[in-house]
């Protein structure tokens, strides 16, 4: 009996041995994983990226190398007081570059700084050979005299261009404060701004028949039309106001030669 038991207990210690244990039995350790074998390229692979190679440099030389899609012509539209040739020769395309290399930005900044009455330009390239040049060009909406000349005012109040004659319909813009305070606290630039400004508010009848805007003052702009009648419209503010009691005060009083709508909300009119 005696025997038995410490056989059962040398059994049960061989058992709690077990391979987490610090006995003498085996250790179990979890199995490596296995990576899965690299495959090379098939055939088709290859081909399709050799293909694709093949591809983009073809399109590469075609641009850049071939004789087919080079500059061959230098278009324009919309210039009006420019002549194509003027536009042309100041944009400097080059003439049997790849068309795809042609800078854009480039040729209008030359445009640009070259030829100040142009306002906008774009360039389109006209595949296969052709740049189209889109020019749009600088409107005056008033002048100024200067000697014999005039200078184009447009209606951003950019002074764009010399002429030797007054464009037809256009109104003469007189700046006559040479003395006044305005001058010196504003500056030309602002004074000619306010008449560009009151010239764009002026009731579309009245704009069309000015004849002359004359700025005395910031807050001394007046108008002359045509026929001899005279609108003192004070400063540029509160156009829209000082547009619409022109309007209805050239109707109450359609005789009248003077007119004043400096104080939009108290109008008047005068002379016979």
């Amino acid at each position: 009996m005696a025997g038995r038991t410490a056989a059962a207990q040398r059994g049960e210690r061989a058992r709690s041995d077990g391979p987490s244990g610090s006995g003498s039995g085996p250790v179990v350790r979890p199995p490596r994983p296995r990576h899965p074998a690299r495959r090379l390229p098939g055939p088709r692979t290859l081909l399709i990226a050799l293909a694709a190679l093949a591809l983009t440099a073809g399109a590469v030389w075609l641009l850049y190398g071939s004789e087919w899609l080079r500059v061959e012509r230098v278009r324009t539209t919309g210039a009006q007081v420019l002549t194509p040739g003027e536009v042309r020769a100041a944009a400097e395309v080059p003439m049997g570059a790849p068309l795809v290399s042609v800078d854009a930005d480039a040729v209008e900044a030359r445009l640009r700084k070259r030829l100040p009455r142009i306002h906008s330009v774009e360039v389109v390239r006209s595949w296969p050979s052709t740049v189209v040049l889109e020019v749009r060009e600088r409107r005056p909406v008033l002048m100024l005299e200067k000697g014999d000349a005039f200078v184009e005012v447009d209606a951003e109040g950019v002074r764009f261009a010399t002429v030797a004659r007054a464009p037809r319909g256009v109104p003469l813009l007189e700046l006559d404060a040479d003395s006044s305070p305005s001058l010196r606290r504003f500056g030309v630039e602002r004074l000619v701004t306010e008449a560009v400004r009151v010239r764009g508010e002026l009731p579309a009848d009245v704009a069309e028949a000015t004849r002359t805007i004359a700025v005395r003052s910031y807050d001394h702009i007046s108008v002359e039309l045509a026929d001899g009648r005279t609108v003192a419209w004070g400063s540029g503010e509160q156009g829209p106001a000082k547009a619409r009691a022109l309007t209805a005060l050239m109707k109450a009083q359609p005789r009248a030669r003077h007119f004043d709508v400096s104080a939009p909300t108290a109008p008047a009119a005068s002379g016979s």
